[in-house]
């Protein structure tokens, strides 16, 4: 290959892009920010955005190499996405964040960008962390899933499909480094129990941790009015007038 073929080669790939892979294994096509991929073959695709060009490329052309089916556009930021202009939103979103934690500022307000944007689209969270506390913060941001990067692509191909399908990814990993967190939960339960409801007393919890109603509604099916009842009758129980006060007595109820 000449110096000439090699310059023009790199210039295809296009400033700031690094490159977008999207179709079968084997196959990959560079666009521009002004050459937008044309999507009309299948307007199902993932996006994955990972700032380090080497890694989203050999996840990439892992994933695709574990499921022939996928079609996948990976970019550097959400910046990037846009720059694309595509007309169709992805059914999936991959967002590695490597050795950052998702608890960060600045991954956290992405992360709270990318469900805001995306409603219909669930985001799925990449990381070399496997903490229960990261994981735990990751899902109350709204994501749908959590992959930590000590888990084989195949697990990895299995978590987004999960989530595409409407579940939550869990790692095993986190479970199990949580097993004595989650003892002496179990030990305080009856108190709950003797207070409220079975439903009453997951949105308390989630009113302790200080979740939002519409996260409530999300994470266990329910509309925001139904949420907004069930608080009522909470606040009614602990003679509390407002949600910090809930949160406040909660905490003492679960000492």
């Amino acid at each position: 290959m000449t110096g000439q073929s090699i310059a023009n080669e790199k210039f295809a790939l296009g400033p700031g892009i690094g490159g977008i892979s999207i179709g079968a294994p084997g196959v990959l096509r560079p666009f521009t920010a002004q050459e937008t991929p044309n999507l009309d073959e299948s307007d199902d695709y993932i996006l994955l955005i990972d700032p380090r060009t080497l890694g989203r490329e050999c996840l990439s052309r892992n994933l695709t190499e574990c499921d022939s089916t996928l079609h996948i556009v990976t970019v550097g930021s959400l910046d990037e996405w846009f720059a694309l202009n595509l007309q169709a939103s992805p059914s999936a979103i991959l967002l590695m964040i490597g050795g950052r934690k998702a608890s960060d500022a600045e991954i956290s307000s992405n992360l709270c960008r990318l469900v805001e944007r995306f409603q219909t689209s669930p985001v799925i969270i990449g990381a070399d962390s496997d903490e229960l506390a990261q994981l735990l913060h990751a899902l109350e941001c709204g994501a749908r899933g959590y992959i930590p990067t000590n888990v084989g692509i195949k697990v990895v191909a299995e978590a987004v499909a999960l989530a595409r399908a409407g579940g939550v990814f869990v790692p095993a990993s986190s479970l199990l480094g949580a097993k004595e967190t989650l003892s002496p939960v179990a030990g305080r339960s009856n108190r709950l129990d003797q207070l409220f409801t079975p439903r009453e007393t997951l949105i308390a919890e989630a009113l302790r941790c200080g979740k939002a109603n519409k996260i409530i509604a999300y994470e266990m099916g329910l509309c925001e009015s139904t949420v907004k009842v069930h608080i009522r009758n909470i606040m009614s129980k602990l003679s509390a007038t407002n949600r910090t006060e809930v949160a406040y007595k909660m905490r003492e109820l679960v000492r």
